[in-house]
């Protein structure tokens, strides 16, 4: 989820240099599915839910596409072509990728809550998705869509739809940043609380845990329970937007590590680092350990999370950047031609979580760069390959990243759906997918 530069400065924090390997990245491959993908509601959902993004304005808003979304200021205020409300529902940013893939082959994808905050998505549904990138076309099929939903009273506070039948989750409950598939259930990690979901592949919620860190609950501003005035790392720990943005499941063990987007706050500043912390799916209950990520110098946030054997994983990191650095904008050139904030740090660690030193961090092996791809046979879509240099991936939020074999990787965006751009100034960013062959790096001990 895409927060203003303002807010989410904060997560900036002095950070050691990293000595390790960056490896090399070669595209594979190239699959776009389009900005305006739009699907229909479930025929019981409330008619409210038919128009979306009523409230993203400073004001109710229900005339259909009246208000063009633009990045916001920080980067420039650029339009992207793109107006809001929506009739139906967006499709929008993929938030999130399971491990462990369909029995038809397709990849368990996430969409987050729609469109940002907490206060402006009560009308953006909640749902995860069955999609299968094709490489030789360079286009995405949506093949299913799973709404959640609350019949059976499992979301331990009021939702948005709370007095309708059918009780369907919006993006004013839950935040949901990362999925994985474990024997017929869906397991997704929320940012808002933090909060772990338990659902049937069908979306049914069956539970929701809260977060437990050295055995006290931990929450954010946006727990239900969190009142204002709350005071940051006495009332609430977790970062606004700083829940789970990566979840990886555990090969053989039914644990799943939950990392958070953001360091916690303390009463004197906040956690040079990440908490990532282990969950027991068989006990339904946190085991009470915790491990530390270290973001690399510039990195401001991580995107996912999934092992690709028993202890190695790969962690996105991020900084706040959007658009190529070849398009910088240069001191005093007006904003509008121009990119003042590029993308800089777009990195996917490998690490190694059997290796954790005294003071809890886990090893960091190496990285490969997301903005220094090369694409020796043109394996690029037309027009989305930089005029010169490497193939980049310049867009803010990149929050998917999975193992696909022995050599290559899948990555894809959240494009903060109508609120980012990154590949094309003036042009919302489409959710793009793309394989890469990065076999140094999957090789890696």
């Amino acid at each position: 989820m895409r927060l203003s530069l303002a807010l989410t400065l904060g997560c900036a924090f002095a950070a050691p240099a990293l000595a390790e390997q960056t490896f090399p990245a070669t595209l594979a491959g190239h699959a776009v599915l389009p900005a305006m993908s739009m699907l229909a509601p479930p025929a019981d959902a409330p008619r409210d839910a038919w128009v979306s993004g009523k409230f993203t304005g400073k004001a109710r808003n229900e005339v259909p596409m009246s208000i063009e979304g633009d990045v916001g200021k920080d980067y420039g205020a650029h339009k992207t072509g793109i107006s809001l409300p929506f009739l139906g529902q967006p499709v929008q940013g993929m938030s999130g990728f399971a491990m462990t893939r369909a029995a038809d082959g397709s990849w368990f994808t996430l969409t987050d809550n729609g469109f940002g905050t907490k206060a402006n998505s009560p009308d953006a549904m909640l749902f995860f998705h069955k999609m299968k990138p094709d490489f030789t076309t360079g286009k995405v099929t949506r093949v299913a869509t799973v709404f959640l939903r609350d019949p059976d009273h499992k979301v331990p506070f009021r939702i948005a739809y709370e007095g309708t039948e059918s009780r369907y989750l919006t993006g004013a409950d839950f935040d949901p940043e990362s999925i994985q598939y474990l024997e017929g259930e869906i397991w997704i990690g929320d940012e808002f609380g933090p909060w772990l979901i338990r659902a049937s592949e069908d979306g049914r919620v069956l539970a929701v845990y809260p977060t437990k860190l050295d055995g006290k609950l931990l929450t954010g501003p946006d727990t239900a329970g969190t009142v204002v005035p709350a005071q940051p790392g006495k009332d609430y720990q977790v970062q606004r937007s700083g829940g789970y943005e990566g979840m990886g499941l555990q090969p053989g063990t039914g644990l799943l590590w939950a990392l958070l987007e953001k360091p916690l706050l303390t009463e004197g500043g906040m956690e040079p680092f990440s908490r990532i912390l282990t969950f027991d799916t068989k006990a339904g209950d946190w085991t009470g350990k915790s491990y530390k990520f270290r973001l690399a110098e510039g990195a401001k946030a991580i995107g996912d999370f999934n092992f690709i054997d028993a202890t190695r994983a790969l962690i996105i990191e991020r900084d706040n950047g959007e658009g190529d650095a070849a398009k910088a904008c240069a001191e005093g050139q007006d904003k509008a031609a121009c990119y003042p904030n590029p993308a800089k740090v777009k990195n996917i660690v490998l690490v190694d979580t059997a290796q954790v030193d005294a003071e809890g961090f886990i090893r960091r092996i190496g990285h490969i760069d997301l903005m220094n791809i090369a694409d020796p046979e043109g394996n690029a879509l037309s027009g989305l390959h930089p005029a010169e240099g490497p193939f980049t991936f310049p867009f803010f939020t990149i929050e998917d990243v999975a193992r696909v074999d022995e050599s290559h990787i899948l990555v894809a965006n959240d494009n903060n759906l109508p609120f980012s751009g990154g590949r094309e100034i003036g042009r919302a960013a489409d959710n793009e997918f793309i394989l890469l062959s990065v076999p140094e790096l999957l090789g890696a001990k």
